[in-house]
């Protein structure tokens, strides 16, 4: 019987499956639309059927089977568990503490997984305006953790962010003084927002994780194919390493072959 090569895996979709296995013993995951949302639905077909997926617009237990046009897709209240209101989602599961892991995008992510979502430019005359905070605010203080899915450019691993939407884990060492009202050397905990905060970066060349005691973001993972070079020249700092980055496994048949499945429907 004669098979179908499969087509090499890209790298976004190398690091949608890469995030996928993220979520392989979560129990509930808050996710947006485009790649977080992918990933999710993909983690679910193929690593994690019990896990629990929850959308902003209220949708909890959601199981699409295609990838939602944006979180008022009609599918995911349709194949809910539950659909509750926006203010309880938060109130009751967001800032309770009761989500295990958020998955969120952002447009610029600086050296602490601090994100901006808002504008690229001056805030009163900016270059772009972008979608703006949404929920990430407090779901990224509110929930357990959070991994971030980005590109890996130096438009958006910046030195500083234009706008600080969303807090990652803030200025620890103060060396930014990018929080506005706020003093340098502020912490999450400073702050008074629970939980780990950003425990990935997740992009199309490696995954990032913050220094336990620094919290500054250190390359620990290399997609396949990429190099640490180019993950230094795409990134607006002097990005740190760590001494052997392990490198990402290929993508098994299934995973992809699930995940272009989903796309395509």
């Amino acid at each position: 019987m004669s098979t179908v090569k499969q087509a090499p895996a890209t790298t976004g979709e190398v690091q949608t499956i890469v995030a996928a296995r993220r979520l392989t013993s979560a129990k509930v995951v808050f996710i947006g639309v485009g790649r977080p949302s992918t990933a999710a639905i993909l983690a679910r077909e193929v690593h994690n059927p019990a896990l629990v997926l929850v959308y902003e617009s209220g949708t909890i237990g959601a199981k699409p089977r295609r990838v939602p046009l944006s979180i008022g897709d009609g599918e995911l209240a349709e194949t809910a568990d539950a659909v509750v209101a926006v203010p309880e989602m938060f109130a009751y599961w967001v800032q309770a503490g009761r989500i295990d892991v958020a998955f969120l995008g952002a447009a610029q992510v600086d050296r602490y997984a601090n994100l901006n979502s808002t504008v690229i430019g001056e805030y009163d005359a900016p270059r772009t305006r972008l979608p703006g905070a949404g929920g990430a605010p407090e779901i990224a203080g509110g929930c357990g953790e959070v991994v971030v899915i980005v590109p890996h450019t130096t438009r958006t691993f910046v030195e500083r962010l234009d706008f600080v939407t969303t807090v990652g884990h803030a200025d620890p060492d103060g060396v930014l003084g990018s929080i506005p009202g706020e003093p340098a050397g502020i912490t999450r905990e400073g702050l008074g927002l629970r939980g780990r905060g950003p425990s990935a970066v997740i992009t199309d060349l490696g995954v990032l994780q913050p220094d336990p005691v620094t919290k500054e973001l250190v390359l620990v993972e290399l997609l396949p194919g990429a190099t640490v070079q180019q993950a230094r020249e795409r990134t607006g700092w002097d990005l740190r390493v760590a001494d052997d980055p392990r490198r990402t496994a290929e993508p098994t048949a299934e995973e992809l072959t699930a995940l272009r499945e989903l796309v395509g429907r």
